[in-house]
Order: structure tokens, then sequence, then C-alpha cells
């Protein structure tokens, strides 16, 4: 009789170990067919609260609810089985109290059945982190480029261009590190000082417009594949075309119906 192995879902002990031994595969997901599409590929499925634009339609990640979170991270659980699942934690859901955090955080575990959750800042939500982490909530933790504070930021602005703020995020990653946090996503900054972060941590960096010298890196799935069209960052590598592709097959489809050449005799009882 033969055995069926099935392979076993990566754990943030697995990501946390691939520090400087081969580099971390992330993507986004936010259906579960995205996610078994994507579950072989990679280690790690990033349930972004990203989806709030690329999904929803809306101009940030700010109008992005945690029932949101919570529906969309259970799918994408449900649609792998080999990755690991981290799940953002959206604008307002965390920054008020380490209890609030907890509460919120506890809420996604459960009810999606993900092995972490993501929360952006650095020194300044180090205890909370460290809260979580203490209660047996997984952490990644983003620094750099933090969306949900876009407007303090003043935009989607490049981080770490001077030397005040580079050493500022060097101290948010350390902090990040020190409260327990097992990776740390750096988003739009400037190469040299994510690599320099890179090196002075402990824990996997995961780059998104960062350096090459980052642990991992991660991109939204819509970015990659050439599905989402309001704009290209450009640390965004397209390698398909959906948008041209789908809007092809649809123009084709309005074509047959519009003929009455579909659907034919094969498509009809």
């Amino acid at each position: 009789m033969s055995v069926v192995r099935v392979e076993r879902r990566r754990t943030v002990r697995d990501i946390a170990g691939a520090k400087g031994k081969v580099p971390i595969v992330c993507l986004t997901a936010y259906t579960a067919p995205m996610a078994k599409i994507l579950d072989p590929n990679v280690d790690l499925l990033l349930v972004g609260d990203s989806l709030g634009m690329v999904v929803y339609g809306f101009t940030s990640t700010l109008p992005v609810t945690l029932d949101m979170m919570i529906q969309h991270g259970a799918a994408v659980v449900r649609g792998s089985s080999r990755a690991l699942v981290v799940i953002d934690l959206p604008f307002a859901t965390y920054q008020e109290s380490p209890e609030v955090a907890f509460r919120n955080a506890a809420r996604v575990m459960q009810e999606t059945g993900a092995q972490a959750v993501k929360i952006e800042g650095g020194v300044e939500m180090a205890p909370t982190i460290e809260f979580l982490t203490r209660r047996g909530i997984p952490v990644m933790g983003h620094i750099g480029l933090v969306p949900q504070s876009v407007n303090t930021l003043g935009g989607f602005r490049t981080q770490g261009r001077d030397a005040a703020a580079a050493d500022r995020l060097l101290a948010d990653a350390r902090a990040v590190e020190a409260a327990g946090a097992f990776s740390v996503v750096i988003e739009g900054t400037v190469a040299t000082v994510a690599e320099r972060i890179s090196a002075a941590i402990a824990i996997p960096t995961i780059g998104i417009g960062a350096s090459a010298a980052c642990d991992g890196q991660v991109l939204v799935i819509d970015d990659l594949l050439g599905a989402f069209t309001e704009f290209t960052p450009k640390f965004v590598k397209k390698y398909a075309d959906l948008a041209g592709v789908i809007s092809s097959a649809a123009a084709a489809y309005a074509e047959d119906v519009r003929s009455r050449t579909f659907p034919g005799p094969e498509h009809v009882v």
C-alpha cells in the first residue's frame, strides 16, 4: 500500500530559521483559488490590507475593516496547505492599546486559522508586539513606508533618505526584533538602508521596494500579474499582463454573444 506524503505547512520557526540560508518567497493572496495557485511556489502568503485598493477599489488601506481581513484570511487558509499564512491587522485595530490589539489579533487567529499577524510600526509599536508574542500570537513587523500612516507621511514617500531617517529605521527594526517579532517587512526604503538593517538584525527582513539584500521579497499579486492598472510602483516587476488577457477574453465573449455564436450546440443541453 502506497503512502501519500503531505508536505506540512511552514511555521514561523521555519521562516525565522531561513535567515542567511535561503531567500524567503512571499506574495499576497486574498482568495482561496489564488492561494491554491500560489501555494506550491511560495514560503509565505500575506493577506495584506492592500486588498482595500486592489480588490475593493479604495484609494488607501485605511477603510479596510477587521471583518474584511478575517473573511479573506480564512479563504486563503482554506486554499493553501504549504505556505505560512500571515494576516494584516488593519488600521485602528491595534494602535489604541496592547489589550485591544490582542483581542483583535486573537479573533483573527481563531476565525481564520492563520499562523501569524502583521502590524505596522517600529519603536512605538514594540510594547504591543511584545504583548502579543508573550501571549501566543506570532507577529511580523512592518517598518519603512507604512501605508496605514500615509496621511502623516504625506503620501507614499520613500523612507530613509538621510542619515537621521536611516538611524530611526534601524532603531525601529531593532525594537521590533527585541519585542519578539519573527520577521519584519521593510517597505519603500532606500536600498542601502534596507541592506544595513538586514545585516544588523537576526530576524529575516522581507523587502518590498527595498533592497535585494533583504532575506526575502514580497509583492502584491495583482501587481505581479498586471491585473491592477490604477498605478504601478517603481519596485514592481510585472510577470504577466492579465489585464490585457482578461480584456481580450471579455471582448471576444461579447462579440460571440452579440453575433449569437455563443452558446453553440455544444454548450447547451
